[in-house]
């Protein structure tokens, strides 16, 4: 069944390692990195932009296929189903839907806003169980609709937003969604260190995991990162793999292409970028 987030991000920040958020687009994307978690007994966290839930009929039926492959596959490493950089009528319709996370992104608002969305949404997850992540200082980049400019946050609304009783953190600290530019400055770690002294023991989270370099990650943990999210990396893999079987024509005999056959490349190229991240982030066999 699916568990709140709250327990293995608190095991995380703990323990020095981080787990990987993934985001899912359809079924493959989704049976690959389950599969995955649960082949290296990792926790995961299964990521959901709006746009995502939209292409993929709504919120309840992510939230039935994700079930069922619980249950079919026979997964039983802990798996979170948590809303991506969601709005606030995004969350309220993922709490009602049975998400077991949400993430409501309030930065682009005043901060007084921001607080008074976030504490809404706080007391409904507490009452629910569910765990509830919350961002200061916007990501820089464009994901799925989702722009940012790539500020670094300011601790002391960090701590403000911390305070409220949120289960982690997303921190702007120069990270961006999609692909560094050449001229990327690389993350703020005085930011980060300076966010961690204010909100203690709270999981911090990195956006934009595609594409920092080993050694930042691994630094990023050390001040108190416990969730890491992926996206692009999958995406460009997935593409690279499917675009190569394309090219090669396998199936066509004049048929055209069996769509099972089509994204099974692709599915196994998430697979084998899931496992890169999870034994970078630290996770593996920590379930």
């Amino acid at each position: 069944m699916l568990v709140s987030a709250k327990e293995m991000l608190t095991k995380a920040k703990a323990g020095k390692y981080a787990v990987g958020q993934f985001n899912i687009n359809n079924l493959e994307w989704t049976k690959s990195i389950l599969q995955t978690a649960q082949e290296l007994q990792s926790p995961v966290i299964l990521g959901v932009s709006e746009g995502a839930g939209k292409y993929m009929c709504g919120y309840k039926t992510v939230v039935g296929m994700v079930n069922g492959m619980l249950e079919e596959l026979n997964i039983t490493v802990p798996v979170a189903l948590h809303l991506d950089h969601g709005s606030f009528e995004g969350a309220k319709a993922c709490i009602n839907a049975g998400f077991s996370s949400i993430m409501f992104d309030g930065s682009h608002y005043p901060i007084e806003e921001n607080i008074e969305k976030t504490k809404q949404l706080v007391h409904a997850c507490d009452v629910l169980g569910l765990s509830i992540e919350a961002e200061v200082g916007a990501i820089g980049g464009e994901e799925d609709g989702v722009v940012g400019t790539g500020e670094c946050a300011d601790p002391d609304e960090c701590k403000m937003i911390a305070d409220l009783g949120v289960t982690m953190l997303a921190a702007g600290i120069g990270n961006i969604h999609g692909k560094y530019p050449e001229n990327w400055q690389g993350l703020s770690f005085e930011t980060l260190d300076a966010v961690q002294a204010k909100t203690g023991d709270m999981p911090l989270v990195l956006h934009g995991g595609t594409g920092i370099p080993s050694d930042m990650i691994k630094k990023a943990i050390s001040l108190g990162v416990a969730k890491i999210n992926v996206n692009t990396e999958c995406q460009l893999s997935f593409q690279e793999a499917t675009r190569k079987y394309i090219e090669e024509g396998k199936d066509l005999q004049g048929k055209g292409f069996d769509p099972r056959k089509l994204l099974a490349p692709g599915a196994e190229a998430i697979k084998a970028t899931v496992k890169e991240k999870m034994e970078l982030f630290g996770s593996v066999g920590k379930a």
